[in-house]
């Protein structure tokens, strides 16, 4: 067995308030939605940012709705390691529920704002909005398993 792909997670120096977060191996699925930006926001959530571009667009010239469904995924465990819930590679997702609202547009920042709404010893459940600009794209909750801790 392999050991778990590790994350890079560090302040942003073109960005004061934000880190950048992502896997250290780019030939890994996250890095085709990557870069990402992450900051805890004054209200408790979190704010994951990713750019999409061409690649990530439907025959409409908007945001793919596999794009936004993977960055969702991507985006709460941004979150969760922003709020110092996790730190492996190891957790999954159990759930997640999305509800498509609106179009995302191509070459505008992309926000995941995650809340977390409770978290027992193995689970964390959570909830969002995807949001550009003031449009709200999709609207999502889910269920992350935190890892198994090693012996």
């Amino acid at each position: 067995m392999t050991d778990p792909p590790s994350f890079l997670y560090a302040d942003d120096p073109d960005k004061p308030g934000w880190k950048s977060w992502e896997l250290s191996d780019p030939t890994r699925f996250n890095s085709l939605l990557g870069p990402f930006k992450v900051r805890l926001e004054a209200d408790g959530s979190a704010r994951v940012r990713m750019v999409p571009r061409h690649i990530h667009s439907n025959l409409r010239n908007a945001v793919h709705g596999g794009t936004t469904l993977a960055f969702i995924d991507i985006a709460l465990f941004a979150a969760a390691r922003s709020f110092g819930l996790i730190t492996a590679g190891t957790a999954v997702t159990l759930d997640l529920s999305t509800q498509f609202i609106g179009a995302g547009r191509i070459d505008e920042p992309l926000d995941a704002v995650v809340e977390l709404l409770r978290e027992t010893g193995r689970l964390l459940f959570l909830r969002g909005l995807i949001v550009q600009g003031d449009d709200r794209i999709a609207s999502f909750s889910a269920t992350i398993r935190k890892p198994t801790p090693r012996k």
